[in-house]
């Protein structure tokens, strides 16, 4: 059973066409006090595709990350989700298409204190008026999507790390959204449990038919599960394209984070003063 929260009075606005971008972003530039994180990124997503975000510690992909999501609104640019701009719909609409997104934290973010069926139907109580019967059933049917069938009585603590990684997952998709964010999914699994998470997130693509954006470090997953990359530096982004485009990019810091080359950082002593003069003024 499917839910489609553009058919119920919760949704003021239709999902736009085929046709038209599930994610465009434009100018947007983002600050945490006088230093500025983010600069006039532009960046799109068609449906349909797994676009990956990478780069280096403090390059922005969290950040970029947060405003997808509608946790931070632009102060600068526009943030466009389902066609509709982040920066000036309401609470009631930011809440309306929040019901359209799935979120998979990179530690779970699962409750501990519910059971693992309790934390998958969670959505589907907060956010429909279905029956607690159908809930149960839909609940223990995403389980079964993500190979956890027969855990719904666990709780978290009972879990394997991937376990906990296909749980939240399970909880993600359980309202059938349109677009799923991934931060960091392999994050702490071995090799062969990571291999299996993204062979489930290719499945659920395609099963789906749904848009992904994974924020990720681990090249070899992204390269497997990408469409396309986006590579950020220092809040810029230096480029995007297909994963073979990246492999061959000609970019000094992009093949430092291909190869795992340490970057060489020259301190300017007199720089560093000026800044931390600014930042404490």
């Amino acid at each position: 059973m499917a839910i489609d929260a553009s058919s119920t009075p919760d949704s003021p606005f239709p999902i736009p066409s085929a046709s038209e971008p599930i994610i465009d972003v434009a100018g947007l530039d983002a600050w945490y006090g006088r230093r500025q994180v983010l600069h006039g990124i532009d960046f799109r997503v068609e449906p349909g595709e797994i676009r990956v975000i990478m780069g280096g510690s403090g390059s922005g992909k969290s950040t970029l990350l947060r405003h997808l999501i509608g946790l931070q609104r632009p102060r600068r640019g526009k943030v466009c989700l389902f066609g509709r701009d982040l920066g000036d719909v309401s609470a009631r609409e930011l809440l309306a298409l929040r019901r359209k997104i799935g979120v998979s934290f990179q530690g779970g973010a699962l409750f501990t204190s519910m059971s693992v069926g309790d934390n998958v139907a969670l959505p589907l109580r907060e956010h429909t008026r279905l029956d607690e019967n159908t809930i149960r059933i839909m609940s223990r049917l995403k389980l079964e999507v993500v190979n956890l069938g027969g855990f719904q009585d666990l709780m978290p603590a009972q879990l394997s790390g991937g376990m906990v990684k296909r749980a939240a997952l399970a909880r993600a998709i359980v309202m059938d959204p349109r677009l799923m964010f991934f931060d960091e999914p392999s994050a702490g699994l071995d090799p062969v449990v990571s291999a299996e998470l993204d062979d489930l997130i290719l499945q659920l693509r395609d099963a789906m038919r749904m848009s992904m954006v994974v924020v990720t470090h681990e090249l070899e997953s992204a390269f497997k599960i990408a469409d396309t990359i986006t590579v950020l530096d220092q809040g810029r982004i230096l480029m995007t394209g297909t994963v073979a485009q990246v492999r061959a990019a000609d970019n000094e810091r992009i093949q430092d984070l291909l190869n795992r080359r340490a970057r060489e950082v020259e301190l300017n002593v007199d720089d560093y003063l000026r800044r931390l003069t600014e930042e404490e003024g």
